[in-house]
C-alpha cells in the first residue's frame, strides 16, 4: 500500500497532480481544496495517499492530511458514495465540514456538493453518525502528533476572535453562547445523554476558550471516549 508520496509537482490537471518521486511519475487524483493547497509546478509536495483497486484500473487518491484520508475512507464506505462523489464532498466542505454537517444532521450542506442528490446526502448523513466520533476525536490527535494545521470551517456569522463563553460567564464571552449551543445540539444528534453532553461541552469551553464548533465538537469527543 502507498501511504505517503514525497516529490516535485511536475503538472497541474483539473482533477489530478502528477507528482515526480525519484524519476517516477505518479498520477495522483485530489480534491478541488487540496489542489488549491499545493505548491506550483516545480515545488515540492507532500501528499498522504489511498489507492483504488479494481480489475481494470489502478488510482491514486491524495490529502494533505491523514485526518483528510480518514474521511474519505468513512465517506466510500457508504453505498453509492464512490472515490469520485468523496473527492466531491471533501472539496466542498473539507474534512472539518463534512465532520460538522454530520454531527448536527445537515445534510443539505452535504447535498452541496458537485454530483450529490439529497438521497445520497440524506444516507451519508444517517450511515455515517455513528462512526464519526470516533474519526472526529481522531482528528486533533492526528493534527497535534503530526504538527498539522486542520482546516477550519469559519462561521461568517460569528467573528473567530471572540472566545467561547463558559457557563455562568458575561461579557464578551457571551456572545460566543451559539458555538456551544450548536456543540451540545450535535452531541445529542450523535446519541449523547443530555447531561453528559452538556459536562463535556462546558468543561472542552473552559479549557478551549477561542474554539470554533468543530473544534468544541471533537475536543468534548475526546473527554467523552471512554477510558482504557
Amino acid at each position: 500500500m502507498i501511504g505517503k508520496l514525497t516529490g516535485r509537482v511536475d503538472h497541474r490537471a483539473a482533477d489530478h497532480v502528477l507528482l515526480d518521486v525519484n524519476g517516477v511519475g505518479y498520477i495522483i487524483h485530489c480534491s478541488d481544496r487540496t489542489l488549491a493547497a499545493l505548491p506550483q509546478v516545480g515545488e515540492m509536495a507532500a501528499l498522504y495517499t489511498e489507492l483504488l483497486v479494481r480489475e481494470d484500473l489502478l488510482q491514486l487518491f491524495g490529502f494533505l492530511t491523514l485526518y483528510e484520508r480518514e474521511w474519505h475512507r468513512l465517506l466510500i464506505s457508504v453505498q453509492g458514495i464512490g472515490a469520485k462523489a468523496s473527492m466531491a464532498i471533501l472539496g466542498t466542505l473539507g474534512a472539518e465540514g463534512i465532520a460538522r454537517a454530520i454531527a448536527i444532521g445537515d445534510w443539505a450542506t452535504v447535498k452541496a456538493a458537485p454530483g450529490v442528490g439529497p438521497k445520497i446526502a440524506q444516507r451519508v448523513v444517517n450511515e455515517l453518525k455513528d462512526k464519526a466520533p470516533a474519526t472526529m476525536a481522531l482528528g486533533g490527535s492526528v493534527h497535534e502528533a503530526l504538527g498539522e494545521a486542520p482546516v477550519e470551517v469559519i462561521d461568517r456569522a460569528e467573528p473567530a476572535s471572540q472566545p467561547v463563553a463558559a457557563p455562568g460567564s458575561t461579557g464578551q464571552g457571551a456572545t460566543r453562547a451559539p458555538v456551544q449551543a450548536e456543540a451540545l445540539s450535535a452531541l445529542q444528534n450523535l446519541g449523547y445523554a443530555p447531561s453528559e453532553a452538556a459536562n463535556a461541552v462546558a468543561t472542552a469551553a473552559s479549557d478551549l476558550p477561542e474554539a470554533n464548533t468543530p473544534a468544541l465538537i471533537r475536543a468534548a469527543l475526546r473527554l467523552l471516549a471512554p477510558k482504557e
